[in-house]
């Protein structure tokens, strides 16, 4: 076993899988096998070590990835490995509150919310507070409510059931707001994303005894996409490392793409200094990409300050040359593309499967989607409504989560669907009587369901149906209760009478990704097993398998890998983004050249640069991108000429202005440095964000947090 883990493996693969002792860090290229060589090492543990599956944990960053770890993992070990720590964040907080929430005052059968769920407790919230959209857009409260949540004292409101929930916020209505979405949270036993590691961190610091239980199990720790890791994960890892210092982190500082999240490339690139003594090895040898592809992707991330040097290499056969198309105008440029693709299909054998397109922002497919509804060309978005967002499916979870929880949420969603004559004036009454009798609405449910005014209703046959499945559910499977669910409560027969044949599909398509999932899985899986990985899907976890090219963000496409990629819209102001140069400072550009190293390190065979001229959104004349400059110029082929004057005045638009900014001085403070403002009072610096010169702040008079720039003179130490 231990040859075939290794054989396999180049030399500096073997030097990782074998270093299984102290803080060891792993800088993968892209393409340069870094899952192999994280599933070899864990298999190597189990192997030659002799540790137990239980003493490991293999953190991830999407289910998918996961999914494809254990998969593997299996196939080394057998499938008596349990793989049940090999998971995402999410996934492992989940782990930790199932086992120990209870020591905080909550129960283990918490609901996870996703942003639907929210946007559902925000409906209520307003009709309550009888206000209209026009208050606040929901994603707005949601963005003040994931403020709010940046750090984790607001934990013990929902945890202490005596606590008054006074959320102080920029307006009174909007503290009104907020604390009362909290005291609903509380109300249904929920958590949201970002309450799952809160809850953790909060539990380790109110309970020493339950962090050392979990510190002194986790004798090894991996931690893969290290990169895109926010300073709350980290300090997760630390803390569960911290008894046995046995931490491997793999990443790469190249790929860091999600500052906007709280990830920055300098975790990683300074783990050396932050985790001492440690050991760094680099993956540089790439198996995906050809040598022209590899050429370009070195020569623009070595302008980068921000990383650690390494040249991607590869022993790939050479390949065909790296394009620049520049069009005129833009349907040139839809045009090239069009008879590309369609010419490799038709002369070189090429699936539409094997092409992507990838660009900057959603906006930018626009252009794409209506050109190859011309060329006839099938099409793909990796982006827009989610499949797990959908109605129906919604409608099918909702039913699950009666079975399991009966929630006043899923009540709501399923009573009167498939219609059963339980409208508004039934639900408000059912409302008020539930606030009286201070039981949830199905138990009120249950309560009166002889009320007279309910017998010209169908609620008898929708409680009916729930309690069956409540006594049924554990000796079925979840493929089985669904479609005992969908056909007992009518929603099956109402959803054919629709003739609504999309949606149809949409049910046929979870039920038949459920039976797979089951037969997957090895063993049974369980109802509230099932409910938890939906909730923690990401879009990126799902597999299309329809013979069409591929459209998606450049952050979508981050992990995957296609034949042939172009990368399109490739004018300043898209990438590098307006947003990231009107930040003027070099972290924000340093980004958006980490986001075009990733485009170009998802090609295989063929990657294309394009863009053309033109008009902006904003009015301005289009520039191919400042990044093409950066390129040198024999690493690619161009086509379309560029006149000159375009270049000069290209030229003049990427340079600084001329005058020097004022340097304005002001002192520098760090976290935790006590700080006076002239309005918000005395404050404790709780967060630096250096990508947006911003630095948070917690104002303990006012009770409030605040983000304020770290050039803002009016600050003074206490």
């Amino acid at each position: 076993m231990f040859e075939k883990l290794l054989n396999a493996l180049n030399e500096k693969q073997q030097q990782a899988v074998t270093a299984t002792e102290g803080y060891i860090r792993i800088i993968a290229g892209a393409g340069s096998g870094k899952t192999k060589t994280l599933v070899n090492r864990y298999a190597y543990l189990v192997e030659a070590l002799g540790i137990s599956p239980k003493n490991i944990l293999c953190v991830t960053f999407t289910n998918k990835a996961a999914a494809e770890m254990r998969k593997r993992v299996k196939s080394l070990l057998g499938n008596s490995n349990d793989g049940s720590l090999i998971c995402t964040y999410h996934g492992f907080c989940v782990k930790v509150l199932r086992e120990d929430i209870h020591h905080i005052n909550y129960p283990k059968n918490f609901m996870i919310l996703d942003e639907d769920d929210q946007k559902d407790i925000l409906k209520e919230v307003y009709e309550e507070l009888g206000l209209t959209i026009k208050f606040m857009k929901f994603d707005d409260v949601l963005k003040a409510i994931g403020f709010l949540k940046i750090g984790y004292d607001y934990v013990e409101s929902l945890t202490n059931p005596l606590a008054k929930i006074e959320i102080p916020a920029e307006t009174p209505m909007l503290s009104k707001v907020i604390s009362l979405y909290l005291k609903k949270q509380r109300k249904y036993f929920a958590l949201d994303f970002q309450d799952l590691i809160n809850f953790v961190l909060y539990l380790y610091e109110q309970n020493t005894e339950v962090q050392l239980k979990w510190q002194n199990q986790l004798h090894y720790i991996q931690v893969d996409e290290f990169q895109d890791s926010s300073g709350k994960q980290i300090g997760l890892v630390n803390i569960l490392s911290a008894t046995h210092k046995n931490l491997f982190v793999v990443g790469d500082p190249d790929q860091a793409i999600y500052t906007w999240r709280g990830a920055k490339p300098a975790y990683l690139v300074n783990f050396h200094k932050t985790h001492e003594p440690c050991e760094t090895i680099i993956l540089n040898e790439n198996y995906r990409s050809t040598p022209e592809i590899l050429n370009l992707g070195n020569s623009i991330i070595k302008n980068n300050k921000v990383r650690i040097d390494k040249d991607l290499f590869t022993y790939n056969n050479n390949g065909v040359d790296v394009i620049h198309y520049h069009g005129k105008k833009e349907f040139e440029e839809i045009k090239y593309i069009s008879e590309t693709i369609n010419s490799l299909v038709e002369k070189d054998g090429a699936k539409y499967s094997d092409f992507a397109i990838i660009y900057r922002a959603n906006y930018n497919s626009r252009f794409v989607e209506q050109g190859f509804m011309r060329a006839n060309i099938p099409y793909t978005m990796f982006s827009g409504f989610k499949f797990f967002q959908r109605a129906e499916i919604k409608d099918c979870i909702a039913y699950y989560k009666m079975v399991l929880y009966a929630d006043d949420l899923s009540l709501l969603r399923t009573i009167n669907n498939p219609k059963r004559s339980f409208g508004k004036t039934k639900i408000n009454w059912l409302k008020q009587q539930a606030e009286n009798d201070n039981l949830s609405y199905y138990e009120t449910l249950l309560k009166y369901k002889e009320e007279p005014s309910f017998n010209k209703t169908k609620v008898k046959q929708f409680i009916d149906t729930i309690e069956k499945y409540k006594k049924l559910y554990s000796s079925l499977t979840i493929s089985e209760l669904l479609r005992g669910l969908l056909d007992d409560s009518g929603y099956d027969e109402e959803l054919r009478l629709s003739g609504d044949q999309e949606r149809i599909d949409n049910v046929s398509e979870l039920l038949s990704s459920i039976i797979t999932l089951e037969a997957e899985y090895g063993e049974k899986l369980e109802l509230d097993d099932y409910l938890q990985q939906i909730a923690l899907f990401s879009d990126n976890d799902r597999e299309v398998n329809k013979n069409s090219v591929k459209l998606m963000t450049i952050h979508t496409a981050k992990g995957l890998e296609f034949p042939y990629v172009f990368l399109v819209s490739f004018n300043d102001g898209v990438l590098p983004s307006y947003r990231s140069l009107d930040k003027g400072n070099e972290n924000g550009l340093e980004e958006e050249r980490r986001l075009a190293y990733v485009a170009i390190t998802r090609a295989m065979k063929a990657f294309y640069m394009t863009e053309s001229e033109g008009l902006t959104n904003y009015g301005k004349r289009k520039f191919p991108s400042r990044f093409l400059f950066e390129i040198k110029q024999n690493l690619f082929t161009r086509l379309g000429v560029i006149e000159q004057e375009l270049i000069d005045e290209a030229m003049e638009a990427f340079k600084q202005p001329s005058e020097e900014k004022e340097v304005i001085s002001t002192e520098k403070f760090n976290v935790n440095d006590k700080i006076l403002h002239s309005v918000f009072g005395e404050g404790i610096i709780k967060e630096i964000n250096e990508d947006d010169n911003q630095y948070i702040i917690h104002f303990s008079e006012k009770d409030i947090s605040r983000p304020l720039s770290m050039n803002f003179k009016g600050l003074t130490r206490v």
